[in-house]
């Protein structure tokens, strides 16, 4: 897409990427309220949270522009090992997230592609984690090499009955 701009987040946008991440926040927590957190008011919580990470070396925020318009982003970072995932350190993507007006037309892509120069180099392995829902996204991951490693399963208290036999 050859109107489109990645770059290093600012400061300047901190409200544009929180508006962005609230809205993938309440998207999750529509497909499944009981597993999805939804902390109101979203937006602040994140401005805090990105706010408190810009400028820290394994960090990584980048926002697509459009125009001059904050109209995607990715969040992640280069985390260490961690031995309850079986992960050697590795290259995590927390969010991405396009504005609705401007899917399909490769933002997402772009942004992805930013995300994998900058971690690749540092380490050999990055994950990300996607909604069940979100077929489209994961199909994108899939363009881009991703392969499914890990299923994650959700039980929620009083949902079902606890097996008397089972305790």
């Amino acid at each position: 897409m050859s109107d489109v701009t990645i770059r290093d987040a600012k400061e300047g946008d901190l409200d544009p990427v929180s508006a962005l991440a609230a809205r993938l926040v309440r998207l999750h927590h529509r497909w499944d309220p009981r597993r999805y957190l939804l902390q109101e008011p979203v937006e602040q919580g994140y401005r805090w949270w990105l706010g408190s990470q810009l400028g820290q070396a394994d960090l990584l925020l980048l926002v697509a522009e459009v125009e001059g318009q904050v109209v995607g982003y990715v969040y992640g970072a280069v985390e260490p090992r961690d031995w309850a995932m079986l992960l050697e350190a590795h290259g995590a993507l927390h969010d991405v997230y396009v504005d609705e007006g401007h899917r399909g037309r490769g933002v997402g892509r772009a942004l992805l592609e930013a995300a994998l120069a900058r971690l690749e180099p540092r380490v050999e392995n990055v994950v990300l984690h996607t909604a069940v829902q979100n077929e489209a996204a994961q199909r994108l991951f899939a363009s881009l090499g991703f392969r499914t490693t890990m299923l994650e399963l959700t039980r929620t208290r009083g949902q079902y009955p606890l097996l008397k036999d089972s305790v």
